[in-house]
């Protein structure tokens, strides 16, 4: 198999672990946010 019919694979695998990131990234500042640092769970929120 050619190394160019290997980029759209590789691309669909890092966009499904950048989704994965982003959902355990939001599920902790959730968490943090019921522990009483919403200040820190509105950081990790805001697009900068």
């Amino acid at each position: 198999m050619p190394n160019s019919d290997l980029l759209p694979s590789l691309l669909f695998k890092i966009n499904e672990n950048q989704l994965a990131l982003e959902a355990a990234i939001m599920e902790l500042s959730n968490w943090v946010e019921q522990r009483g640092s919403a200040e820190v769970a509105d950081n990790v929120r805001a697009p900068e």
